[in-house]
This record gives structure tokens, sequence and C-alpha cells, in this order.
């Protein structure tokens, strides 16, 4: 039987959308778990290639200059610099990112597009609308090609020197206090680049945030294995013993994205 209009539909946008670039996304917001909340949504669309947290305008500011960002997902009422006083002070760059507020608040809706807003998101956020603040930001924002070149290799402290570590040697890495512990096959080494940095900028290799505490290598995850109560756990090709959690809100996107 063929397929009814309304499923032919669906399946013509999905191959859209999978044939579109993925975006780089930051969401902006005090509330972690608003951050977390949104997070899931927009892992679940399947159009978002690496997304990174600031709970502060400072905080986002200083993670845009360390990395690419198309869109941000940005909160209105936080303390000190607003929502809206970012995105104005965006709006003056050469390149700003697309801007999608996500706000509690309606009456900034016409001050937000003074300041070139893609869309205006009220809290709770639907999937429907989160789709269609995507649609906006799609047509508008052309991403960058990937260049691979720039992080094939991740600067470590080894020894008291610096080490450059391949990335298609590195199995997974960890967050431990202000550093970042990057695993290969036999060897451990500690690098100052923030967890969230490294998943911006790996992810286009193959690499997936599986919990707050983890980044690991899509291709060298041996097994995946279900224990109590549905949490996942992910076996390392040469990591003999060691097995990783996945966090609950990370497991559909992960599935998806080692095709399960």
């Amino acid at each position: 039987m063929g397929r009814n209009k309304t499923d032919a539909a669906k399946g013509d946008k999905d191959e859209v959308i999978e044939q579109m670039a993925k975006l780089h996304a930051m969401i902006v917001d005090d509330e972690a778990p608003a951050r977390s909340e949104l997070r899931y949504l927009l892992e679940e669309t399947g159009r978002i290639e690496s997304i990174t947290e600031a709970s502060s305008a400072r905080e986002a500011v200083k993670l845009l200059m360390d990395g690419r960002v198309d869109v941000m997902f940005l909160d209105i009422s936080m303390p000190k610099t607003t929502g809206m006083q970012l995105a104005d002070a965006l709006h003056k760059l050469k390149n700003p990112p697309a801007i999608v507020f996500v706000t509690a608040y309606s009456e900034y809706a016409l001050e937000a597009f003074d300041v070139d807003a893609v869309d205006y998101l009220m809290k709770p956020v639907e999937t429907d609308r989160l789709n269609q603040a995507l649609d906006k930001v799609q047509s508008r924002v052309k991403p960058q090609a990937v260049s691979h070149g720039s992080v094939e290799r991740i600067p470590v402290e080894k020894s008291g020197r610096k080490v450059l570590v391949p990335i298609d040697q590195i199995r997974y890495i960890e967050a431990k206090d202000d550093y970042s512990c990057i695993y290969t096959d036999d060897d451990r080494y500690l690098s100052t680049i923030s967890l969230a940095k490294l998943e911006a900028k790996l992810s286009p290799n193959g690499f997936f945030r599986v919990h707050r505490g983890y980044i690991v290598n899509l291709a060298y995850v041996e097994d995946v294995e279900v224990v109590s109560s549905g949490i996942l756990q992910l076996g390392i090709n040469g990591i003999e013993g060691k097995k990783i959690s996945v966090s609950r809100r990370r497991v559909v996107a992960l599935k998806r994205a080692l095709g399960l």
C-alpha cells in the first residue's frame, strides 16, 4: 500500500531536514533546569550538531569567542546583563549568531525584533514551535563548512609539556574538576579545555556528549547495555572494564547517532 498524504509530507520534510547542514547552538539561561529541558528538545529534533550552555551573558560571550555558534537560544530575564542587552550587543557584530528568545514573558516580543531576533518562543517550549523557529534559523543561517583540519589534534598536558593528541585516537573524555581527562587506548591526558568547548569542537568528528561529565568517540563504542531502570551503559573498545552511563535525556539522540 502507498503512503497517505500526511505520511508522505512528513517523510519529505524529514528528508529535507536530514539533508540540511546541522546547526551549532548555544543555550543561555541562568536556570539549569530550563537549559536542560531545551537541550533535550533540541537534541530530539535531530537538527543540531552541537550544543553549548551558558548561565550568564558574560559566560555566553566567552564561549562565543572560543567556538562557532550558528544560533543562540536566549532567555531575557537574567541577573546583571539581561538577554535583551546581550542581543543588542551581539546585533552590532559583523557576523552575529541568529537569536531566538526563549522566555516566560510576552511583553518583550516587539522589542525582540528591534534586535533582529529570528523568533520569540514562550516557555514551556512546544516541539512544533521549536521546529518552526529552527526552520526560520535554517533559512537565514548558512552553516559554515566544517574545517576538520583545525581540530584534528587536541593540545593536552603530559609530564609538564604540551602534547598534541590526534582525535582519532581519543576513546572518551571525562570532566575532572577544572580539567578534562582525555583517554586513548593506552594513556590518559589532562586538558584545560572545558567539556563544553571540546563538545563544540569534536561533535562534527563523530563525538557525542552522553552525559554532563562524558564525551565519547562513537567509533569506539563497543556495546550498549541496558541496566536497572532502563539506564544505558556504554562499553568502550580498548578500555577494558570501563562502562559509561548515558543521561536519560540523551538516550534517544544517542540511539539515533548509533543507528539503533
